[in-house]
C-alpha cells in the first residue's frame, strides 16, 4: 500500500481530467518499464514474533539502519514510515510487512539485481538486531491480535472501515504478503487488451504462486489463503471486474468504476481526513461530508485509485495483484511471467487467444477455486495445470522475442525456471510446504521461520 500520491494539487473541475490522467500513462514501447513490488514478514529471530514499530528489534530500527546505504527517510507524524533511494521506496504495510517498491527498470536482469541488493541490505541490518525476514502469502503462526500496527494515518481509517465491508479485511492488512509487478501500456487499445488478458489469467498466477497454506500454526484448507482473503475483504473495491471484458471498455469506463467505489480519505495539510464510505462524485460537487465545500485535487484522485484492490489494478500502468509472497527466485519469476506475456506482441496475442473465450462465469469460478485447489482447479474438463503450462511457455517465447541480454549474454527466460518446475510437477509451493509440515517439520510451522528466511 502507498503513502500519499505524488500528483499535482490541480483542482478537478471535470471527469475528463480523470480520464486524461489515466490516458497520460500511455507510453511508446521503447519507454515501457518494469516496476516490481514485494512484501516480506519481518520477525524477531528469538521468538518469531512480528516486529513492533519501536524497540531494540523493531521496524523503526530497520528503517534507521538502512539509511547507512543512502536511503532517505520519509516522516509522518514524527515517525519514519518509509525510505526512498534512486526511484525505489521502502514502505510499511499495516502489520509491519516490509515492502520494496522498485524503480522503473528496463529488464528482469536489473529487477533481480535490485531485489538481491535489497535483500542483502535488510539481512545485514536485521542480523545485527536479531531480525529476519521471509516470503509467504500469509503469516503462518500469529493471530491477528498478535500483530503490532504501524503508525500511519491512512491505516487507522482503513482499520475502522474494513470490518463494515467484509470479514477478512483486517487479516488482509495485517497478515498477508504479496509480490506484484507494474507494467505499461502503449495506448487505450493496448491497455484494454493487456487488462483483459492479465485479468483472465490472474487465477493461474494465484495457483502457480500459491504459498499460504497455514493459519495460526495449522493448515487452513487453502493453498493461497492470501488470495482467499480478498474474496471477503470489500466487494466494492475487489474482484475480477467483469466490465473490463465488455464492449466499450476504455479509460473512461474504468474512471466510472472508480468513481463508484467509496472513498477512504483525503490527505490535507499533512493529515489524513476520514472520508470512509463517502462518494468521490460528491467530492467533485463540493458536497463531501468530511470536507464541506472543498473540491478534490488530482492528488486526491491519485490517492483514491490506490484504494481499489481488484485482481489487476489500473493507475497509470497495470498492476498484477494475484501472487503470494515467496522466496528470492519467485520474486524475479513473477515480473518475468507478466513481462513475457504482455511486452511482446506475438506473446500477448497468444496469451489472449488462450483465455479470450472464457466466460464471465468461468473467470469468476476460477477466481474462487484457484486459492483452494491450485493447479488442480478444473476448467473445461482439464486441470488448471494444463493452461498454466501453456501460459508459462507463451511467456518464455515472449522473453525470447524481447531478447534483453545480461552482460553475460543470457536472455530473461531463465527467470521463469521456478515456474517451469511448478507447472511440470503440478505441485504448488503451498503443497510442498504442507508435505514438510506433515513430515520433517512434525506438524509445526516454526521451522518455516528458519528454513524460509531470506
Amino acid at each position: 500500500m502507498s503513502g500519499p500520491a505524488q500528483a499535482p494539487e490541480t483542482p478537478i473541475t471535470s471527469k475528463a481530467q480523470l480520464v486524461e490522467y489515466l490516458a497520460e500513462g500511455s507510453k511508446p514501447e521503447a519507454d515501457w518499464r518494469i516496476g516490481t513490488e514485494h512484501e516480506k514478514f519481518a520477525y524477531n529471530t528469538s521468538d518469531f514474533r512480528a516486529l513492533p514499530y519501536e524497540g531494540a528489534a523493531s521496524i523503526k530500527g530497520l528503517l534507521t539502519g538502512l539509511q547507512r546505504f543512502g536511503w532517505e527517510p520519509v516522516v509522518e507524524g514524527g515517525n519514519v514510515i518509509a525510505l526512498t533511494l534512486d526511484g525505489q521506496s521502502i514502505t510499511l504495510e499495516p502489520g509491519g510487512q516490509f515492502e520494496l517498491s522498485g524503480a522503473p527498470l528496463e529488464t528482469i536482469h536489473q529487477t533481480c539485481i535490485e531485489v538481491s541488493t535489497h535483500l542483502k541490505q535488510v539481512r545485514e541490518v536485521g542480523s545485527e538486531a536479531g531480525i529476519a525476514m521471509m516470503g509467504l502469502g500469509f503469516n503462518p503462526k500469529w493471530r491477528r491480535d498478535d500483530i503490532p500496527v504501524m503508525p500511519k494515518g491512512r491505516y487507522n481509517i482503513m482499520r475502522a472501515y474494513m470490518p463494515k465491508k467484509g470479514n477478512l479485511g483486517l487479516d488482509m492488512m495485517l497478515r498477508t504478503c504479496t509480490v506484484q509487478v507494474n507494467l505499461d501500456y502503449g495506448s487505450e487499445a493496448d491497455m484494454v487488451k493487456k487488462f483483459r488478458t492479465s485479468l483472465a489469467l490472474q487465477p493461474l498466477a494465484v495457483a502457480m504462486f500459491a504459498n499460504s497454506p497455514f493459519t495460526e500454526g495449522k493448515p487452513n484448507g487453502f493453498l493461497s489463503y492470501r488470495s482467499q482473503i480478498w474474496t471477503d475483504t470489500d466487494p466494492d473495491r475487489t474482484g475480477m471486474l467483469g466490465f473490463v471484458f465488455d464492449d466499450g471498455m476504455s479509460f473512461e469506463r474504468y474512471v466510472d468504476h472508480a468513481l463508484d467505489v467509496p472513498m477512504y480519505f483525503s490527505y490535507r495539510d499533512g493529515k489524513y481526513i476520514d472520508a470512509s464510505g463517502q462518494s468521490f462524485r460528491a467530492f467533485m460537487a463540493g458536497k463531501l461530508p468530511a470536507l464541506p465545500g472543498a473540491l478534490p485535487t488530482m492528488r486526491d484522485w491519485a490517492d483514491h485509485i490506490t484504494t481499489l484492490f481488484p485482481e489487476v489494478r489500473m493507475k497509470r500502468f497495470l498492476e498484477m495483484r494475484g501472487a503470494d509472497g515467496g522466496p528470492w527466485s519467485r520474486l524475479c519469476a513473477l515480473p518475468a511471467l507478466w513481462v513475457g506475456l504482455l511486452y511482446d506482441k506475438t506473446a500477448l496475442d497468444a496469451a489472449w487467444d488462450l483465455c479470450r473465450d472464457w466466460t464471465l462465469a468461468e473467470r469468476e469460478q476460477l477466481r474462487l477455486d484457484a486459492p483452494k485447489y491450485g493447479l488442480h482447479t478444473p476448467l473445461r474438463g482439464r486441470p488448471l495445470k494444463h493452461y498454466a503450462e501453456q501460459m508459462v511457455q507463451i511467456a518464455m517465447s515472449g522473453l525470447k522475442n524481447r531478447s534483453r541480454l545480461s552482460p553475460a549474454g543470457e536472455d530473461e527466460t531463465h527467470f521463469l525456471e521456478p515456474l517451469v518446475r511448478i507447472v511440470e510437477s503440478g505441485e504448488t509451493p503451498a503443497e510442498a510446504l504442507l508435505k514438510l509440515y506433515n513430515g520433517r517439520w512434525n506438524k509445526s510451522v516454526d521451522p518455516a521461520f528458519t528454513e524460509l528466511a531470506y
